[in-house]
């Protein structure tokens, strides 16, 4: 088959990973993957495992920004000289857009929702879910039935999955020569990769840190990723006197090599679909603390493949960590005990099967008019 995906960006982040793993394993089963966006930091990651690339200026929040009606055309004609067999968009832009795309080209067209939408009046009028949609949890699942009311043959609960190929056990070797090169040593160091936005919690985990070294002296925060809210963040850090315990780093294009650097990683969430970072540091064999808000307690088991806080508790979440850190032997099976859970429940091949399986029963549908977009 020919699939194109659909996103806003290639930069590094969820959506992207995602993107990477489903185009990889297509194209190791013998599909060719075309990926539009408008371009981004991962590009040479997709190119080298043969994904064609389109770059287009679709970068925008606004579905009724106007670039992303001038990109039809080339979008169409594209999809129709390339034999495209199926639309697969990841964002509410490119949702819009795929719907366009079918009524111009009559291929099928599903989305894939990695989160929960805010109900707004355009979203309800004009849903663009295609036709079907993928839900990355059992929570966005609930999300799309009870507040868009999708029907419920429509929806379908595909989690993502994680490529235990590129997120390996961390090599305790290489972990030694990068945390010298960050000059980290063998501090005791707590890490969270995200965007930087209110929805994330960096600046509870912030908070917490505040409380933490009062415990830990030596103890370093890593935040890693871009967003809006690093200017407040740094002001808070300042206030808070943690200049020499926070570090901020930008996103990167190998998250790995970052979850190397960390003893734990947190995710104090206000609100998670499911939680791809968090399955990520699992694969790699790192203990996870996180809230327990959307989809994260699917993947973790409290006190089993993680720990589990409640969400907007900065003591509860630094006492959590603490209690952690004072017991390696803890960290280090709750570690292994997350890996397991991901490579028996979240594997990126299970994944695949299930999309696969919905793309081909769609390629074989007429599709040429569709109440859903």
């Amino acid at each position: 088959m020919n699939i194109l995906f659909l996103s806003t960006h290639l930069n590094a982040g969820g959506i992207t990973s995602y993107l990477f793993t489903m185009s990889k394993g297509l194209i190791r089963r013998g599909h060719q993957v075309h990926v539009a966006t408008s371009g981004g930091n991962m590009e040479k990651e997709f190119s080298s495992i043969g994904v064609k690339l389109l770059t287009l200026n679709i970068r925008t929040k606004s579905e009724l920004d106007p670039k992303i009606y001038f990109a039809l055309s080339l979008l169409a004609k594209y999809i129709r000289e390339n034999e495209i067999d199926l639309i697969h968009a990841q964002t509410r832009v490119t949702q819009v857009m795929g719907a366009w795309l079918k009524k111009l080209t009559g291929k099928p067209f599903i989305s894939t929702c990695h989160g929960f939408f805010k109900t707004r009046l355009s979203r309800r009028v004009v849903p663009c879910w295609g036709d079907c949609v993928i839900a990355i949890s059992t929570a966005v699942e609930k999300h799309l039935k009870d507040d868009f009311k999708v029907r419920e043959e429509r929806v379908f609960l595909i989690e993502s999955g994680i490529d235990l190929e590129q997120f390996s056990l961390i090599d305790q070797s290489a972990r030694k020569e990068l945390r010298a090169r960050f000059d980290l040593g063998n501090v005791p160091v707590v890490g969270i990769v995200a965007r930087l936005s209110d929805v994330k919690g960096q600046d509870i985990l912030v908070e917490a840190m505040s409380r933490i070294v009062r415990d830990i002296p030596d103890a370093q925060l890593l935040l890693v990723g871009e967003g809006k809210m690093e200017r407040a963040l740094r002001e808070n850090v300042e206030h808070l006197n943690l200049n020499d315990h926070v570090r901020f780093f930008s996103i990167v294009d190998k998250t790995y090599e970052m979850l190397s650097l960390f003893d734990i990683f947190a995710m104090p969430s206000r609100q998670e679909g499911l939680g791809l970072s968090i399955m990520e540091a699992q694969a790699a064999g790192l203990p996870v603390v996180a809230s327990r808000v959307g989809g994260i307690p699917s993947l973790i088991e409290d006190g089993n493949t993680g720990v589990l806080v409640e969400p907007e508790n900065p003591d509860e979440l630094a006492g959590a960590i603490v209690k952690l850190f004072g017991d390696r032997a803890r960290m280090n099976t709750i570690g292994m005990a997350g890996r397991e859970f991901i490579k028996e429940t979240f594997s990126a091949d299970k994944m695949l099967d299930k999309v696969i399986y919905l793309y081909q029963q769609l390629a074989g549908k007429n599709h040429e008019t569709d109440p859903c977009c």
